[in-house]
């Protein structure tokens, strides 16, 4: 039996339609572009036939997941994968935060708002743009970079960055941080925004640095944001990019470097129509995805924080 007086989830429905309105759409556009193509995921399953269709193609079990695990190309994607996404966790990851606490010390509006937009800028152009940048950047003639280090002494004769295997993570990582670091770092200034200013009134006037406010203050306080934005890359911690990657490294020297299960899939199962191959790799990856997003929730549950 209904309580008296509370409002059932209709007329709740109809008194919060404004706000009802901009949900929707983004649940509607998830469940149709998200959720009803999982089906697919039975073609990992089959011997896919574009004529048969997915419900008239043989049923072949684990076997695509067997040729990957058996594939000679698999320890290296692997490898590969793993020290790309950790590279990333460990350099990218932590980079906004940094840019967070350094642009919260300023005390310039005016020199605060130039660096923000500074480095907002690069995250709001594509992949395409931005590797046409690095293709500049490093090239052999006339290359910036290549400018500088021959001025400078620290090389005879122009390098070719992007056609030495050993380079490519490094430019890799250094490029992603460029990008995204800007953008990323605006959920931890607003956290740092809503900090309580007396905690740093106090904090001043019993003789703490700003260093140490930094560390007793500042970083306790949006511990839980950082936590969930971990958790978050855990669990995406096989995605170790695709588009910057497949536009970074275009020539086939760096695939032992640059292979990653992502360009994997697109370049075995898609480009040569393998498309069961392809569900099946994706999915195996899925499954890891999500036995780390679980494992890294239920560590992060101990300290207080989690996804759910």
């Amino acid at each position: 039996m209904k309580a008296a007086g509370k409002p059932g989830n209709w007329k709740k429905f109809r008194n919060q339609w404004d706000l009802q309105s901009m949900v929707w759409p983004g649940i509607i556009f998830i469940f149709i572009f998200s959720y009803i193509p999982m089906y697919g995921v039975v073609m990992a399953f089959q011997q896919y036939d574009i004529f048969s269709g997915i419900w008239k193609s043989p049923w072949v079990g684990f076997m695509h997941f067997r040729m990957f695990f058996e594939a000679p190309e698999f320890w290296n994607v692997m490898r590969n994968t793993l020290v790309i996404s950790l590279l990333k966790l460990v350099i990218t990851f932590p980079a906004p935060i940094i840019l967070a606490l350094m642009l919260n010390e300023i005390g310039s509006m005016t020199f605060k708002r130039f660096i923000q937009t500074v480095s907002y800028l690069p995250y709001f152009l594509s992949w395409v743009i931005v590797s046409g940048f690095v293709f500049s950047l490093l090239s052999v003639d006339n290359g910036t970079v290549n400018y500088l280090l021959e001025r400078m002494g620290l090389i005879s004769e122009p390098v070719n960055f992007l056609a030495v295997p050993k380079y490519f993570w490094s430019i890799l990582v250094s490029v992603n941080v460029w990008k995204d670091v800007g953008f990323a770092s605006i959920v931890y200034l607003a956290a740092i925004a809503g900090v309580d200013p007396t905690l740093y009134e106090a904090a001043s006037i019993d003789g703490a640095s700003r260093f140490k406010q930094i560390y007793l203050i500042t970083l306790p306080s949006i511990a839980p944001i950082i936590i969930i934005f971990m958790i978050l890359a855990i669990g995406n911690l096989l995605s170790a990019g695709f588009e910057d990657i497949l536009l970074l490294a275009t020539n086939p020297i760096l695939r032992p470097y640059s292979d990653v299960i992502d360009t994997y899939v697109y370049r075995v199962g898609i480009l040569n129509a393998r498309f069961s191959y392809a569900t099946a790799v994706g999915l195996f990856k899925a499954g890891i995805s999500v036995i780390l997003l679980v494992s890294a929730n239920k560590i992060a549950r101990r300290a207080g924080v989690s996804l759910w």
